[in-house]
């Protein structure tokens, strides 16, 4: 059987396998991305994700280098205010307002939120612009086998691939991961999230706010106007009966719950399109690594949507990995290389998850005592401007 031979061979073609493909291609290397299923690049086609991402300001270097930005920033709705509401009283209205401002720490926005559709479109046209780069949507991995000197990975097809290096991109269940035989931790909330847009008569103004009472945040995050409206991306975050109940409604009542639990702090919120549900889990490998082989995004780490974390983790991750490639190209994917990724990345990676299974805990309270205390520590927490300023910075991932 013929083989193909290449650097990097990459399991996986969501945002962040994309992402590395374009970054990978375009830093020179020879490159193949499969993924089993085909990306849906339409909001309007079956299939479709409907949730978005915010790139936060340190992520975008990688993106730029990869040829990736220059597409997406004409379609992003920057993110200037993360503001925090805490609706935890007695009746479901705000009772303390906390922003956290970018303008504190720099002239640049925290980041910029696309729908990730969209993401999936541009990335994979990006992806036909470079001739190292082969994109194989439909085709998956089925086998993985590797020795000191390279990976030997056969695909759903029944085609092999001798590879320097394998990324594994390829989600919480990663084939990759599961072949290699590291474990992983995984937390359970019972929680579910629905993702959807609304538009609303009040605009935005680049503020992207979580609204805090119980079971979960409820998320408003800026899209760019549509046809003269403003729109938000909303993550419902709630327990699992709770968000079956709220998906059966019509639209007519569920638009009501959602402009009780938003407390209509843009005015009136107009579903704009269909449901998605998404199951809620933290979730961390054992190691980052394993012979010839690299875990990143969620074959390596899961984290409930909350503070904009879950994709700028990933991206973080690719940036310690392309930064190591590029150091030594010729060492890709040796043992030296990939113990310098896990150690780079593993303890980060922990604390972020450990801190974020934290925030979420704090958010699923129902308890009117428990409720109370959340407000009162959000308030202490913001009051001291430097422990602020310490919390955004630690949230962008600077030091």
């Amino acid at each position: 059987m013929t083989r193909t031979s290449t650097d990097i061979l990459i399991s996986g073609g969501g945002v962040a396998g994309l992402s590395a493909a374009a970054a990978f291609g375009a830093a020179g290397f020879s490159v193949i991305c499969v993924d089993p299923t085909p990306p849906v690049t339409s909001d309007t086609e079956d299939g479709a994700d409907l949730r978005t991402t915010a790139f936060l300001h340190p992520s975008i270097p990688v993106l730029q280098a990869a040829g990736l930005w220059a597409r997406l920033e004409p379609h992003a709705a920057a993110l200037q205010v993360m503001r925090i509401i805490d609706a935890g009283g007695e009746v479901a209205e705000p009772r303390l307002t906390k922003d956290f401002d970018a303008a504190d720490l720099s002239d640049l926005p925290f980041g910029w939120n696309l729908p990730n559709w969209l993401l999936r479109r541009e990335m994979v046209a990006r992806l036909a612009e470079l001739p190292n780069v082969d994109f194989r949507p439909g085709t998956g991995t089925a086998r993985l086998l590797t020795r000191t000197g390279e990976a030997l990975v056969t695909l759903t097809g029944g085609a092999q691939i001798r590879a320097r290096m394998v990324i594994a991109a390829d989600g919480r269940n990663s084939v990759v991961r599961q072949a290699l035989g590291i474990p992983v931790k995984t937390m359970r909330y019972g929680q579910k999230a629905l993702a959807f847009a609304v538009s609303h008569p009040v605009p935005h103004q680049n503020v992207s706010t979580e609204i805090h009472r119980s079971g979960g945040p409820f998320t408003l995050v800026p899209l760019p106007d549509r046809d003269g409206l403003p729109r938000s991306a909303v993550v419902w975050m709630e327990t699992g009966p709770e968000i079956a109940r709220l998906q059966a409604l019509p639209v007519a009542d569920f638009e009501a719950e959602i402009n009780t639990r938003s407390c209509q702090i843009l005015g009136p919120l107009t579903l704009a399109s269909r449901l998605t549900v998404w199951p809620i889990i933290s979730q961390i490998a054992e190691r980052m690594a394993g012979e010839r082989c690299a875990l990143m995004a969620e074959a390596a780490h899961v984290v409930p949507p909350i503070g904009a974390q879950g994709l700028n983790m990933s991206l973080a991750d690719l940036t310690v990995l392309l930064d190591l490639a590029r150091a030594a190209p010729d060492d890709i994917g040796s043992a030296k290389m990939l113990d310098a990724y896990h150690r780079k990345r593993h303890l980060e990676v922990q604390a972020r998850v450990t801190g974020i299974d934290a925030l979420n805990r704090a958010s699923m309270m129902s308890a009117q005592p428990l409720r109370d205390l959340r407000a009162t520590a959000l308030n202490a927490l913001y009051s001291a401007a430097p422990v602020r300023k310490t919390l955004m910075k630690a949230g962008l991932g600077l030091r």
